[in-house]
């Protein structure tokens, strides 16, 4: 049997599957030739990341593909509930990246409170001429040890952001409409543990509390942070969107940047992927990455291994 990943896959995963007995094409093909190959290459599984869709049109054309697999949590770029219905398997990896989207969101939390951002900007630049000017317009930062960070989705993504934090000395709130706490346990270098039970608040309570805001949310219908949210929010707060496009406002965000209600965030998806709008791409209130959440060589692994395990299981 023939597995086509054609977002690309872990060396590990390939390993794997072909352990396991399977072909595996990491050929990329383009989306609209993507029925003719998969056809034509009798491929049963097709695995995919952001980059392909999977919609009912070729979920119809395509009778040979059994499992269709997401390299990842969001399901969005496939047509999941339709794809079952027509008896296919379809499936992901949520716990797999879930510690390096935390370590990216404090990436980005600790560079915002220190202004790297900017400065890694400014210093090839002005750092031999303008030193003492930038030491001065930086010097301002913040710590997060005893600040508050709110969390809003608070599944194993928000969950692993929150540890870090815990470990970074900050207090954690949350909110979750399908959860009403969660036990975090912590594990340390030396064998110790630590348990912290976090009890969810109201989404209102989190905006109005939170010093630093992070998002861990599913794409859905509507804004989760628009103007009404950021008016809630703390005067000079920090947000963090390292979950989907289109769950903030970008439009409301660059105006809360601009008035200084929001004193900085940072974004890592975006309502126009690929493209970002260029009103915030030179936003020098804003610290941005290319939708690399994801996007370390532990989490690869863990996701190929994990769906090379499912697929194994499904159809062997």
């Amino acid at each position: 049997m023939k597995v086509l990943a054609n977002d690309g896959i872990s060396q590990s995963g390939i390993d794997a599957l072909e352990k396991g007995g399977f072909e595996v094409i990491t050929t990329t093909v383009a989306q609209e030739q993507l029925i003719n190959y998969i056809n034509e290459k009798d491929i049963t599984v097709l695995l995919v990341r952001s980059a392909t869709t999977v919609r009912k049109d070729l979920i119809d054309a395509c009778p040979g593909l059994k499992i269709i697999g997401r390299g990842g949590v969001g399901m969005d770029n496939i047509d999941v509930e339709y794809a079952r219905e027509q008896g296919r398997s379809v499936i992901n990896t949520p716990a797999a990246s879930s510690h390096s989207v935390a370590e990216l969101v404090f990436g980005h939390l600790f560079g915002l409170a220190r202004f790297l951002h900017n400065s890694n900007r400014e210093m090839p630049l002005e750092g031999d001429s303008n030193f003492k000017g930038l030491k001065k317009a930086y010097a301002k930062g913040t710590e997060l040890k005893g600040k508050t960070l709110g969390v809003l989705g608070f599944g194993r993504i928000g969950q692993a952001t929150a540890k870090v934090a815990i470990g970074a000395g900050m207090k954690v709130i949350a909110f979750d409409p399908f959860m009403d706490e969660a036990n975090l346990e912590l594990d340390f270098f030396d064998g110790q543990k630590l348990n912290f039970n976090i009890k969810t608040i109201s989404k209102e309570d989190v905006l109005k509390q939170a010093d630093f805001l992070t998002l861990h949310v599913p794409a859905q219908d509507g804004y989760v942070i628009g103007k009404p949210e950021l008016e809630i929010m703390k005067d000079g707060a920090i947000l963090v969107n390292a979950a989907r496009g289109g769950v903030v406002d970008e439009v409301a965000l660059v105006e809360a940047l601009s008035s200084g209600k929001i004193a900085r965030a940072a974004l890592d998806v975006f309502e126009k992927e690929p493209k970002p709008e260029m009103q915030l791409l030179m936003n020098p209130a804003l610290s941005l990455t290319p939708h690399t959440g994801a996007a370390t060589n532990e989490a690869q692994d863990r996701i190929g291994t994990e769906l090379a395990e499912q697929i194994i299981s499904i159809l062997k």
